[in-house]
């Protein structure tokens, strides 16, 4: 994975990428890396070598710590190796290593709604019959609340069979149900995405959000991205990429693990 670290640092101002009105925008968990797992040496020298035609971003829900997990090592931040890093939807945004505006979900929705929806919730995750529950099972993020069932501390193991559970039963879709009953009126979104969770958020607060942060590339720089292409696993409706997928601003890849990402990346761009 080293050998990453001296194309990292040569790479070309957004200015000089020979493509510069093309950005690639990329889910993390089961497109750019197995789910909650990390990211292949092989998929980060290709990423490099992106990077030298076009602007590269990831977007992910979780927070920028667990994307450094993911894609960082510990001697390379993760900000070092994409031009954009959008964690938590581009609520945290990070634009060549230095900061953007933030926003909070709490600040949003108010102390006491936000009370009130914890407390349905793990009065819910406390009824549910399911064969094993671990901890974690609400997550506050800046932008969102992560939600899951089994709880976050499961094992890949347990992370896999309780999918296949899911899958069967529709826990996580009943879930959602019953939150949306229960609060209609608090202009809430949800989003079943990776294995065992799904997310709350402010409706406006996918992944979409971000595209905000490329839009004012323009004023920045004076560069406009007019080809947007984003890449991800969950492009289904329903699911955390589906918005951006299908947003009118984006030319949409659906792909199904890191090496279709790959294959279409190489065919794309000739790389």
């Amino acid at each position: 994975m080293a050998s990453t670290a001296p194309a990292a640092s040569v790479i070309p101002s957004l200015a000089e990428r020979p493509v510069k009105n093309t950005i690639c925008l990329f889910d993390v968990d089961g497109t750019l890396t197995p789910a909650r797992r990390t990211v292949s040496p092989e998929m980060l020298q290709l990423l490099s070598a992106l990077r030298h035609k076009v602007a590269i971003g990831f977007v992910g829900g979780s927070d920028l710590a667990k994307q450094q997990e993911q894609l960082g090592t510990a001697s390379i931040p993760v900000t070092t190796l994409f031009d954009y890093c959008f964690a938590e939807n581009g609520l945290t945004a990070i634009r060549m290593g230095t900061p953007l505006a933030s926003h909070s979900f709490i600040k949003w929705l108010g102390e006491d709604s936000y009370k009130q929806l914890v407390r349905f919730i793990l009065h819910y995750v406390a009824d549910l019959d399911i064969p094993v529950k671990r901890g974690t099972f609400v997550e506050f993020r800046n932008g969102m609340i992560n939600v899951s069932p089994i709880g976050r501390n499961a094992s890949v193991q347990e992370r896999n069979d309780y999918e296949k559970f899911d899958l069967q039963h529709k826990v996580r879709e009943k879930f959602v149900q019953a939150i949306k009953e229960q609060f209609p009126d608090l202009g809430l979104t949800y989003s079943i995405g990776g294995q065992i969770s799904f997310d709350v958020f402010p409706s406006g607060w996918d992944k979409t959000y971000c595209l905000q942060h490329v839009e004012a590339e323009k004023a920045l720089s004076g560069i406009e991205y007019s080809t947007i292409h984003f890449f991800g696993d969950k492009t289904y409706k329903g699911g955390n990429d589906y918005e951006i997928y299908e947003d009118p601003r984006t030319v949409g890849h659906s792909v199904t693990s890191p090496e279709e990402t790959m294959a279409e990346l190489k065919k794309l761009f000739d790389l």
